[in-house]
């Protein structure tokens, strides 16, 4: 079977699960957005950000390697494992450590219980057989969509009783941890070989070296996607951060997950090609054309569609999300149709590039995000999220030109 064909079937397979997996989340959020308040998921969205922070700070790219590794993946098992086990701990350690300081900066007494149970998700996580990226690398989408699912579903369910329960976004959190274990028990199960802990200091040099770049790239398109998230709740508090964020969510997300559905399927493919350069480019300029046009449709409906449809769908104390809809609608068009081009770098080995993108986008956002949202709340937030991403562009066909100026 051809790489478009494999292509094509596992975008089918991800984009089945993008669709579950969202239409589960959708129904999720607005059965918990009637019973919890902003505020609460306002608290709930500020834990989550700061683990983000931690995780992608200590990302090491071991599964990016992974992919693009030619040989064998199993010799590399092992020490990938020992890598993401120090890393799970030491994300732990730093969250208990510094809640103090975290609760004290953003003002928010009850964010410390959240900032305690949410720390134990990387240390499980940590925990995860590596082995598991076999399924995305060896293009195996339909076995990767059911344990994708599987783990969504019992994470989503876990959630829901736990909120519902307590009547408290904690269950989030609860939903989370129950997840990671559940990933934890089927990459023992599922995948070989099964790691040991044993030290190997050339493969970890290797895999930490390779990594480098993924982990700036990681920190420069956290602080790019997370940090207006972190000015609003510092600048405007819980409530306006968990309005801003239901925004974010209904106007980018649907989006977005056409574009990470697709870089998560063609990552491997264009590793598979990537010492063929004029079939790369065939590749890639037929994805971006293919995926160009269902994000933009999508696009304009979210931006056309009535206020009273969200009112009648989050209840009046979510009214103030229309305010920023159509703003942070064509910041997600936009992220959607360049974001196609990081996993054409990586498939390259381009890490730099991808670093550099998205530095760009970062070094926008932070020097205009605090001035706009001080001076126009959330608008401004919005504003200065949707120039971050229209800055970014001139620099990644500067780089796209540069990987294949040889066929000129």
């Amino acid at each position: 079977m051809g790489y478009s064909k494999r292509a094509f079937i596992g975008i089918s397979w991800m984009s089945g699960f993008r669709v579950v997996s969202r239409v589960i989340a959708t129904g999720r959020g607005i059965l918990l957005a009637r019973i919890l308040t902003p505020a609460q998921f306002g608290v709930f969205g500020i834990a989550s950000v700061i683990l983000s922070f931690l995780e992608i700070l200590t990302e090491t790219g071991i599964n990016v390697f992974l992919i693009q590794e030619k040989s064998n993946i199993d010799k590399f098992v092992s020490s990938a494992w020992l890598v993401s086990i120090l890393r799970g701990a030491f994300i732990c350690l730093v969250l208990i450590i510094a809640s103090p300081f975290i609760i004290n900066f953003f003002n928010m007494p009850d964010l410390h219980r959240f900032l305690f149970l949410i720390s134990l998700v990387p240390l499980i996580r940590g925990f995860i057989n590596p082995a598991i990226v076999k399924y995305q690398k060896e293009l195996e989408f339909k076995k990767e969509f059911w344990l994708r699912i599987a783990i969504y579903i019992f994470d989503s369910a876990i959630s829901i009783a736990f909120a519902l329960i307590l009547r408290d976004a904690i269950g989030f959190v609860w939903g989370l941890i129950a997840g990671a274990i559940l990933e934890v028990i089927l990459s023992f199960i599922l995948f070989k070989p099964r790691p040991e802990v044993k030290f190997e200091f050339n493969f970890l040099k290797l895999i930490i070296n390779r990594g480098k770049w993924v982990t700036a790239y990681g920190i420069f398109n956290y602080i790019a996607k997370e940090g207006d998230s972190i000015v609003v709740a510092k600048l405007l508090g819980a409530t306006s951060v968990g309005i801003y964020k239901m925004g974010y969510s209904l106007s980018t997300l649907p989006i977005s997950e056409i574009s990470d559905v697709v870089n998560k399927v063609v990552f491997p493919v264009y590793s598979k090609i990537s010492e063929d350069k004029e079939r790369l480019l065939k590749a890639f300029t037929k994805t971006l054309l293919a995926v160009s046009v269902p994000i933009v449709i999508l696009s304009l409906i979210i931006f056309f569609l009535p206020r009273i449809f969200f009112e009648i769908l989050l209840t009046p104390k979510w009214g103030d999300v229309v305010i920023i809809l159509k703003i942070l609608v064509v910041y997600g068009m936009l992220r959607g149709i360049s974001g196609l081009s990081s996993s054409l770098f990586l498939a390259l080995g381009k890490q730099n590039f991808v670093a550099g993108m998205t530095f760009a986008r970062f070094f926008i956002l932070a020097v205009t995000i605090v001035p706009l949202t001080a001076s126009f709340g959330i608008v401004g937030a919005s504003f200065s999220a949707l120039l971050s991403a229209l800055l970014e562009l001139p620099l990644i066909g500067f780089y796209i030109l540069r990987v294949f100026k040889s066929l000129n």
